[in-house]
């Protein structure tokens, strides 16, 4: 192998022209991942529920709305119950890419004719299952810990 100054000029500089491009596409690929990640929101769910035939709901929401939902790519992060004075309530959060997503697949989950069917099913025999629902988009601030909740 011929090692001339000149060769060893152009290994330098091609050497320099990768260590460049690897400093300048590397960082921007991260930053491009993370303003990707500083989109996805969270749904916070909040439905009042009856003591009488809260076991109804929760049956239906495990066996079946889950289910469904997961038809549409819902992501369920996590459900709760919790007492408000005298209101037992179910909470549970989603998380979604981005908005439009989360508006797409709510429409798709509420036409779907299987849960419209179970749904109709379920109240007839069980009564009212839900009484007041708030619906809250949670958006992560910048300084937020964390950017996706779940994984």
């Amino acid at each position: 192998m011929i090692t001339t100054p000149a060769v060893q000029k152009y290994r330098i500089l091609i050497t320099s022209i990768l260590i460049l491009t690897v400093g300048v596409i590397v960082p921007q690929r991260s930053s491009m991942s993370a303003a990707e990640q500083q989109n996805v929101i969270h749904q916070l769910r909040i439905y009042e529920i009856f003591d009488g035939n809260k076991k109804a709901f929760h049956d239906r929401f495990r066996d079946h709305a889950m289910r469904i939902m997961a038809k549409y790519n819902f992501k369920i992060v996590a459900t709760w119950e919790s007492k408000k004075e005298n209101r037992t309530e179910f909470v549970y959060l989603l998380e979604w890419p981005d908005k439009e997503t989360m508006t797409d697949r709510w429409e798709k989950f509420l036409r779907d004719q299987e849960w419209i069917k179970i749904k109709k099913e379920t109240g007839e025999i069980n009564g009212l299952l839900v009484g007041e629902i708030e619906d809250r988009t949670l958006v992560l601030t910048d300084y937020s810990p964390r950017k996706v909740l779940a994984k």
